[in-house]
């Protein structure tokens, strides 16, 4: 397991030792998305929905997952978010493309951080739209892109 970097030698969990890195600029770009009905994405896009402003409400909500990300998964750490970004647009007419970019001054990347914030604002999305559309469905959470730290800059081939 020494290839894997939350467990020592002899398997147990860690969580990492940043303290010997430098503080760098990081950055995380992720994505994912919701396909649902057509009549679903109308709704969305014309604030039609009776809950309220559907994209404002996850787009929020991702911010505030991107903050607590260390709360979240066991071993990763929390940090000083200084930037989480979502964003949103259509792709046809039943698909709702999700990106975050989360930034930080750190020792540590925030890959995680972004890939949980497109992953609870796409579950917002799903919440606030169930009534409507209960086989809406949510894919492709990926990382796109990473820059600072050792292992430099990372961005999806395809």
């Amino acid at each position: 397991m020494a290839d894997l970097t939350h467990f020592d030698e002899s398997g147990a969990s860690r969580m990492v030792d940043t303290s010997g890195k430098a503080e760098t600029l990081r950055e995380a770009r992720a994505s994912g998305h919701v396909r649902m009905a057509a009549a679903t994405l109308t709704l969305i896009r014309d604030r039609g929905l009776a809950k309220g402003d559907v994209l404002e409400v996850a787009r929020l909500a991702g911010i505030m997952a991107a903050k607590r990300t260390g709360e979240l998964i066991p071993l990763c750490h929390p940090l000083p978010i200084t930037s989480a970004q979502i964003d949103f647009h259509f792709e046809g007419n039943d698909v709702l493309h999700i990106e975050a970019t989360v930034r930080v001054l750190g020792r540590t990347g925030v890959e995680m951080e972004a890939l949980t914030a497109v992953s609870v604002a796409a579950l917002t999305v799903y919440d606030m739209c169930k009534s409507v559309d209960r086989a809406m469905t949510i894919a492709r959470i990926r990382l796109e892109e990473k820059s600072g730290g050792k292992s430099g800059h990372f961005t999806r081939a395809d």
